[in-house]
């Protein structure tokens, strides 16, 4: 899915997938969650607003149902490190 950025309070970036209807939005501390059921003129009000943070909280937060799909990392240590060492 193709995110576009953002930066409206805590949204940073913002997707959607059309055949499948799921919203995926990432927020400042770095959660990434998706939303399911969420039709194309919900993601056109998001992506057009310029207040989306406010049309987020009053239209999406609470009315979908969402899975979060990747957590913020722990601050002080990037979980990718761990694969990519220097050795």
């Amino acid at each position: 899915m193709e995110m576009k950025k953002i930066n409206s309070g805590k949204l940073r970036a913002i997707g959607y997938d059309a055949r499948e209807r799921i919203l995926q939005i990432q927020l400042d501390n770095g959660d990434t969650l998706q939303y399911s059921g969420v039709g194309e003129d919900i993601w056109r009000r998001l992506s057009s607003s310029g207040a989306a943070w406010s049309y987020y909280r009053d239209n999406i937060d609470e009315e979908f149902t969402v899975k979060r799909v990747a957590a913020a990392a722990p601050s002080g240590k990037n979980p990718l490190d761990d694969l990519f060492k220097q050795k």
